[in-house]
C-alpha cells in the first residue's frame, strides 16, 4: 500500500500524541505536537488514510526533518 510518511518541520520535544495507532486520518488531521522555544507546533498529516505506525512518543526529542509516523493511503 502507499503511504505517506510524516516529518516534523521543526527541532523539539514531543508533548502530545492525539492520535493512535490505527485510528482513521484526514488531511489536516493533528498527528503530534512538538513544543520548540515554548510554543508548541502541530505536525499535520498531508494527506487521508490510516496511521500505521507513530514512531516516537511523549517527551521524545525530535530534529527537523525527522519521520515521526506513517499513514497507509
Amino acid at each position: 500500500m502507499p503511504e505517506i510518511r510524516i516529518a516534523t518541520e521543526v527541532a523539539g520535544r514531543v508533548c502530545a500524541l492525539p492520535l493512535e495507532v490505527g485510528a482513521s486520518v484526514t488531511e489536516g488531521d493533528d498527528i503530534a505536537v512538538v513544543e520548540a522555544m515554548k510554543m508548541e507546533i502541530p505536525v499535520a498529516s498531508p494527506g487521508a488514510g490510516k496511521l500505521r505506525s507513530l514512531l516516537v512518543k511523549i517527551d521524545d526529542v525530535v530534529a527537523e526533518g525527522q519521520i515521526i509516523a506513517i499513514v497507509e493511503t
